[in-house]
């Protein structure tokens, strides 16, 4: 990270970030080409070793999955708290945030239980809830990924002083 004054470290900083955003850009990689798409998510820890899981869904075809199943390197960026602000020139214009970035191995989840772990908590991740259920057809009908993270980092830029004094 270029700007290390803007790097977060502090876990539960990163944390409280991860609950706020309310979606991910996931990359890919097309056959050498790069491929984005704005995705919710979920994010769960592993029992075994706590490291990050993010888990998405989506349709049971398309692009997205094609992908997936022939190259399962990824990369993710979320951010929140976007705050445009101006200045009395050009250079001095900019944006406040907050966000993750993050890379890893993204698989396809076929498991019942393990897919309704993970829409659990994408429903706990997009609405603070914890109480859906859901049906056998539900389950079968969405297509269920887990990115497990191998990479994180975070950084925030606050507003220019002279914008928070009053």
């Amino acid at each position: 990270m270029t700007r290390r004054e803007r790097e977060i470290t502090d876990t539960n900083e990163i944390n409280r970030i991860l609950d706020t955003c309310k979606y991910l850009h996931l990359g890919l990689v097309d056959d050498g080409k790069p491929y984005v798409v704005p995705m919710n998510y979920g994010i769960d820890h592993d029992d075994a070793d706590g490291h990050l899981i993010v888990y998405l869904h989506g349709a049971n075809t398309g692009r997205k999955l094609d992908i997936i199943k022939k190259n399962s390197d990824c990369c993710f960026t979320m951010e929140c708290n976007i705050t445009p602000f101006e200045g009395k020139m050009a250079c001095q214009y900019g944006v406040a945030y907050e966000c993750v970035m993050g890379t890893g191995q993204i698989h396809l989840i076929d498991d019942p239980t393990e897919k309704d772990r993970a829409l659990q908590a994408i429903m706990k991740t997009q609405t603070g809830h914890d109480h859906f259920q859901f049906d056998e057809r539900m389950v079968s009908i969405v297509s269920v990924m887990r990115i497990d993270v191998d990479e994180l980092s975070a950084k925030h830029r606050p507003l220019p002083a002279a914008m928070t004094e009053s």
